[in-house]
């Protein structure tokens, strides 16, 4: 068994439960499980190899510290929790975090709530293990929900005018987005992991494109929720348009009726605003909605990564309950600097989206919403030790 140290340096930003990755090279070859602590205490921290990387959650960390960090080779990795998906022909994609259910992706035509048009996460459960989607249109019997666009289906990735197919709501001639296959399936003490490949496919069957989806959830404490949605658009069968349009989002969800923003809830982003009028349709790193969901405060945050198309994007975030990530829709917002937000994917070639979802409890400041953007996008930095 060999070991070495690890040095991770907070920079300007307090962190705590930070997700962190650090290429290991060929030190990690043919180590299937470590054990990573704190040097000076030993304190233990999971940890999960991913390839040639060490994955782990950074603990509390305050700005400029810099802690020590060791790793073990080999040695049996400490006894705690992990995520964990199970794959079920009746229901689809389950995940665990901890032993307790966080979420199901429904990728199936039949069985348990089956996919009408496109796959979509539902139920998805935040802090305290309450509901933080919508249930309609699964389940039409939960007293006070509203039911309008039954397209808004929990958790999922659609857009309005792809190739001039509209591949976004559940009307007459609608696309779809058809699951191919899983072609990884990853449980884990740090993360559990899944990539999907889907055909975006128009009413009649024709191929618009391929995409690549990745998901990552973070093992986190039971206040915090953290899932990395990644999604690659391959243009295939020819070019990929993009149509301007604001009916869609590349990131959607559809908070509970309880939280919408013309009863508990709360709209506020990265650059001040506060409700629908000062949200929709505004470039800002990360939208926040946070209201009252089965007697508690809970909010949901999605990020946008600096790497994205037209970074910070523009929001479809609506009082009714509709949050979605939406950069091409420039023409119908009303501080855009594009006239027409279309976009085109040369044909042979790629257009890829990262947005992390923080379910969180209370509003934006208590959630510390800002902070789990400075996480995700100005990760602290990890090296060797010398």
């Amino acid at each position: 068994m060999s070991s070495l140290d690890l040095l991770v340096n907070a920079g300007r930003h307090g962190r705590y439960d930070t997700p962190m990755r650090v290429n290991l090279g060929a030190k990690l070859k043919g180590s299937a499980q470590v054990r990573l602590s704190e040097a000076d205490t030993g304190r233990p921290i999971p940890a999960q190899v991913d390839g040639e990387e060490l994955v782990f959650i950074l603990p509390a960390l305050g700005a400029r510290e810099e802690r020590r960090l060791r790793v073990e080779l080999g040695a049996e990795g400490h006894k705690h929790g992990g995520v964990k998906l199970a794959d079920s022909a009746a229901s689809g994609l389950a995940i665990e975090i901890n032993g307790k259910p966080f979420t199901t992706y429904r990728y199936l035509p039949e069985g348990q709530f089956p996919t009408k048009a496109r796959p979509f996460f539902y139920p998805v459960l935040g802090p305290g293990g309450v509901g933080m989607t919508r249930n309609y249109p699964m389940r039409a019997d939960v007293p006070n929900e509203k039911h309008d666009h039954p397209h808004h289906r929990g958790l999922w990735v659609a857009f309005g005018e792809v190739n001039g197919t509209d591949n976004w709501s559940e009307q007459k001639e609608h696309g779809f987005q058809k699951h191919r296959a899983f072609t990884e399936l990853t449980s884990g003490p740090v993360f559990g992991r899944f990539t999907e490949t889907l055909d975006w496919t128009s009413h009649q069957g024709r191929k618009d494109c391929e995409e690549t989806r990745r998901v990552t959830v973070w093992n986190l404490p039971q206040d915090a929720r953290l899932l990395d949605l990644e999604v690659t658009f391959k243009a295939t069968e020819g070019p990929i348009h993009f149509g301007d349009t604001k009916e869609g989002g590349i990131c959607s969800i559809r908070v509970p009726s309880s939280m919408d923003g013309v009863a508990t809830g709360t709209i506020e982003n990265s650059a001040g605003g506060v409700g629908e009028g000062e949200c929709w349709g505004r470039a800002a790193h990360w939208v926040d909605y946070h209201g009252q969901v089965e007697g508690q405060h809970v909010g949901v945050a999605v990020l946008d990564h600096p790497f994205n198309l037209r970074h910070p994007t523009p929001w479809h975030v609506r009082d009714y309950g509709l949050f979605g990530a939406n950069p091409f829709g420039h023409s119908y917002y009303k501080s855009s600097l594009l006239a027409n937000g279309s976009y085109t994917v040369p044909a042979g070639e790629s257009l890829a989206f990262k947005y992390r979802v923080y379910f969180h409890r209370g509003c934006a400041k208590r959630g510390d919403v800002a902070s789990r953007w400075n996480d995700y996008a100005f990760s602290p930095s990890v090296k060797a030790a010398e």
